[in-house]
């Protein structure tokens, strides 16, 4: 399978992925008076994901370089928190591989056309 087809494959499923967990932490474990966590969440998780979506779709490495240093801080905050929201963690990592396979594609791209 090509670069490309794995990064979108990939880039996808972690932003769905993450916009799943944070549903989940925000209307089953956040308490609803309080709007505090879910915009400072929804700001650090699932923005992130979003972009880590349309960048996979654009085939754009450097806005999936975004999405993974935008998500990270908070990713890893998480990872040490129990429950399930350690899983946020996984899909920041795939953001970076997600990076690695755009960015290889493009620079096969590039030494291909040279050729």
């Amino acid at each position: 399978m090509e670069f490309g087809k794995m990064a979108l494959i990939l880039g996808v499923i972690a932003g769905i992925f993450s916009i799943g967990l944070w549903f989940v932490f925000v209307f089953y474990t956040a308490s609803l008076t309080d709007s505090g966590p879910a915009i400072t969440t929804f700001m650090m998780l699932c923005l992130p994901a979003l972009l880590a979506i349309f960048s996979s779709w654009l085939q754009k490495a450097y806005l999936m370089f975004i999405a993974f240093i935008w998500s990270l801080p908070f990713s890893l905050y998480m990872l040490w928190t129990p429950g399930i929201f350690h899983w946020f963690f996984a899909p920041c990592a795939a953001y970076f591989i997600c990076f690695l396979l755009l960015f290889m594609t493009k620079r096969n791209t590039e030494k291909n056309s040279i050729l």
